[in-house]
C-alpha cells in the first residue's frame, strides 16, 4: 500500500489536463478545506475529487473488488473511506462549495468525461 499514490494519479492528471484545456484555473489539493480536494475551483467555488473506484466503493464497477484474504480488515478500511468521503463532502457543503466525484473509471472515456465536466461546471 505504500506506493498508491495520492496526488498526482492519472486520472487526476487526466482531469486536470481537460479542465486547463477548457480554459478552467484551478489550485491543487489545497490543505485548507475539509478532505483536501484534489482539484479547487475557486471561482466557481467548486471542489471536485478524484475517487479511485477500489479504495472509495465505487458502486456497480468492475473495480471495487474485495481481497480474497484478511477481509475484515480490508471491509473496515473501505468503509472508513466511505465515511470519511461523505463527511468531507457534507463539511464542503455547509461552507458552501459544490462538490462533484469523478470516479477512475470514468476517466477512461475522454469525450464523455469531458462532456460530464463541462456540464456540470457550466450550470454553475
Amino acid at each position: 500500500m505504500g506506493r498508491v499514490r495520492q496526488k498526482d494519479t492519472a486520472p487526476e492528471l487526466s482531469v486536470r489536463r481537460i479542465l486547463f484545456s477548457n480554459g478552467f484555473r484551478y489550485r491543487l489539493h489545497v490543505r485548507s478545506l475539509p478532505g483536501s480536494p484534489d482539484i479547487v475551483l475557486p471561482r466557481f467555488k467548486t471542489a471536485i475529487f478524484v475517487h479511485g473506484c477500489f479504495w472509495h466503493r465505487h458502486a456497480a464497477c468492475r473495480r471495487t473488488t474485495t481481497p480474497k484474504t484478511r477481509t475484515e480488515f480490508w471491509q473496515a478500511k473501505f468503509d472508513a473511506n466511505m465515511a470519511r468521503d461523505s463527511k468531507n463532502e457534507a463539511l464542503l457543503k455547509e461552507l458552501g462549495w459544490r462538490v462533484i466525484v469523478v470516479w477512475e473509471c470514468e476517466t477512461t472515456d475522454g469525450a464523455t468525461l469531458v462532456e460530464k465536466l463541462m456540464r456540470l461546471l457550466r450550470t454553475s
